[in-house]
C-alpha cells in the first residue's frame, strides 16, 4: 500500500513538472500579433514573423499598403532572442508590422505597448483604501495591483510574475508578511493574473516584535525578461512608492488636541497690548490745566484795580479835611 502511494506521487510530479515546464518557458515565446513590453529580452519571435526579417512602424492614420513605413528596423540575427529596447520602441508604440522583399507589409509581427504598474494597500478591516495614510495597529492588510501586463496570461500561457517590496522604518526589506494568525505569505514573484490584482489579506502589523511602529515604504517590481533591468522607470516596470505609518493612534486626531494649546498665547499678548493706550492718554491730559490756571487766577487784576482807584480817593479825602478845618477855624474866629 506504502509503495502504491508512493509511486502515484512520484506520477503526479512529473505530471505537474510536464506541466509547468512549458507554460515557463512560454513566457518569452511571442505569437503573431501579441503584445512586447519595451524592455523585454530574450524573445522568441519566430512564430510572429514567419519566414520576413524585417519590421515596420506606421503613423497613425498613415495608409499601409499604400505607403513606406515611416519606422523599419533589421531584425535579421534578433529573431530567436529579440530585445525592446527603448532606444529603438519609445514613440513607436502601437502595431508593428512584417515587411516583405519590397517593404510593403506582410501582415501583423507584434504590439509595442509601455508597461504599465502601480499599488495600493488596502485596509481590508474597515474596507477602505490606506494608501499613503495611516494604518491602525492590528488592522488587516492586502495589496492591489494595478497593471497592463497580465494580458502576458491568455498570450503566452503565463502570468507576469511581479514582487512587492515592503521597507521597514530600519531599512530592511521583507520577502514575505504575517497575518494575524501568524501565517506567512512570499510576496516574491506573485503571479499577477488580472489587470487589477488583489493578493487578499496577507499582513497585520499588530505583533510589534515582527513590525515597530514607524513609515513603511511599498512599492512593485516585474522583471518579466529582464524588463525592470533594462527599463527601470517609475510607473512602468516599477511602481511609485507608497507609505504606511504603522501607528496605534490616529496622527490626526494628535494634530487637533494640540492646536488650542498654540492659540493660547496668542489671547494673552492681545489684551497686553490693549491696556497700553489708556496710559499714553493720562499722560498727555494731566499737564494742560497746570499752565493755564495761573494765568487765569494771577494778580495782575488785582493790582490794577488798587493803583487805579486807591491814590485819587485818599487825596479827594485829603483836601476835603483841610477845608473843613479851615471852614471851623474861621468860624471861631
Amino acid at each position: 500500500m506504502t509503495d502504491k502511494i508512493a509511486k502515484n506521487l512520484i506520477l503526479l510530479f512529473f505530471i505537474l513538472l510536464c506541466w509547468v515546464s512549458p507554460v515557463t518557458a512560454a513566457i518569452n515565446t511571442i505569437g503573431q500579433g501579441n503584445v512586447v513590453f519595451i524592455g523585454e529580452e530574450g524573445l522568441d519571435i519566430s512564430a510572429a514573423m514567419g519566414s520576413d526579417t524585417r519590421i515596420g512602424w506606421w503613423a497613425s492614420g498613415a495608409e499601409i499598403t499604400t505607403t513606406s513605413p515611416t519606422n523599419a528596423i533589421d531584425l535579421t540575427n534578433r529573431i530567436t532572442s529579440f530585445t525592446v529596447t527603448p532606444s529603438e520602441f519609445s514613440g513607436y508604440t502601437g502595431n508593428w508590422y512584417r515587411l516583405n522583399s519590397e517593404g510593403k507589409s506582410d501582415g501583423s509581427a507584434f504590439s509595442v505597448v509601455e508597461p504599465q504598474l502601480d499599488i495600493k494597500a488596502e485596509d481590508t478591516t474597515v474596507q477602505v483604501d490606506e494608501t499613503l495614510q495611516w494604518i491602525p495597529t492590528g488592522d488587516d492588510i492586502q495589496f492591489r495591483i494595478d497593471n497592463n501586463l497580465a494580458q502576458m496570461t491568455s498570450q503566452r500561457g503565463s502570468p507576469p510574475l511581479i514582487t512587492i517590496k515592503v521597507q521597514g522604518p530600519d531599512g530592511g526589506i521583507y520577502s514575505a508578511l504575517y497575518n494575524a494568525g501568524g501565517a506567512p505569505t512570499s510576496i516574491v514573484n506573485i503571479p499577477v493574473t488580472s489587470t487589477r490584482f488583489y493578493t487578499g489579506t496577507l499582513w497585520n502589523m499588530g505583533d510589534s516584535a515582527r513590525y515597530s511602529p514607524g513609515i513603511y515604504a511599498i512599492w512593485a517590481e516585474c522583471n518579466v525578461n529582464n524588463m525592470n533591468d533594462n527599463y527601470d522607470v517609475t510607473g512602468k516596470t516599477i511602481s511609485r512608492k507608497i507609505t504606511l505609518l504603522n501607528q496605534g493612534v490616529n496622527p490626526l486626531i494628535t494634530k487637533t488636541v494640540t492646536t488650542p494649546i498654540t492659540s493660547a498665547p496668542t489671547q494673552t499678548t492681545t489684551q497686553a497690548t490693549t491696556t497700553v493706550p489708556p496710559l499714553t492718554l493720562v499722560k498727555t491730559t494731566v499737564p494742560s490745566p497746570v499752565p493755564t490756571e495761573p494765568q487765569t487766577t494771577t494778580a495782575t487784576a488785582v493790582p490794577t484795580l488798587s493803583q487805579t482807584k486807591a491814590p485819587g480817593f485818599e487825596v479827594t479825602l485829603a483836601v476835603s479835611a483841610i477845608l473843613f478845618g479851615l471852614i471851623v477855624y474861621l468860624k471861631k474866629e
